[in-house]
């Protein structure tokens, strides 16, 4: 690897830590809601176009994925349905409509944090960004911020399990 290469690659390691840490805060304001604290920004370039966190009990919608309401916020913007060379940064690896939202809007890259062993679409049960027999492929970096994003969920659930178990007794 030349130092250029090198020089390139800590650069965007920098970059995708810095808009990990907005989705994180993002997940942080889903968990203070009792939503699922997954947390996503979309950027193009160094221009974040949206912010967003789960939804889905607030807005009494399951498909409002901190990933949909993004590329729907950052479409706006754009006023264009194609999000062209833009990245997406989620906590979480994207579940399979999330995924499918993916490729339909052409998201160049996606960056997640934590896998998704129960409803990974992006590496961990299916792998369908990188699916050739389909119109679109997304370049993908996973594990940016692993601990920090395996960690709220985890807490999540933990005090989740907590509060059920007191409310059963």
């Amino acid at each position: 690897m030349s130092c250029i290469t090198l020089s390139r690659q800590m650069y965007m390691d920098s970059i995708d830590e810095k808009f990990m840490t907005l989705a994180l805060e993002q997940a942080s304001l889903a968990f203070q809601k009792g939503e699922v604290p997954v947390g996503a920004v979309i950027t193009l370039g160094s221009e974040i176009l949206a912010m967003s966190h789960n939804s889905c009990v607030s807005m009494n919608d399951p498909s409002a994925h901190a990933e949909i309401l993004a590329i729907r916020e950052a479409a706006r913007r754009l006023d264009n349905y194609r999000l062209i060379d833009t990245t997406l940064y989620v906590t979480l690896e994207p579940c399979i409509m999330c995924a499918g939202a993916i490729m339909q809007a052409r998201i160049r890259r996606v960056v997640f944090g934590a896998g998704d062993a129960k409803s990974g679409a992006v590496v961990s049960l299916y792998r369908l960004l990188h699916d050739k027999r389909l119109n679109h492929t997304v370049e993908v970096s996973g594990g940016v911020k692993r601990d920090a994003c395996a960690e709220i969920l985890s807490r999540f659930f933990q005090e989740k399990r907590i509060t059920s178990k007191v409310d059963s007794e």
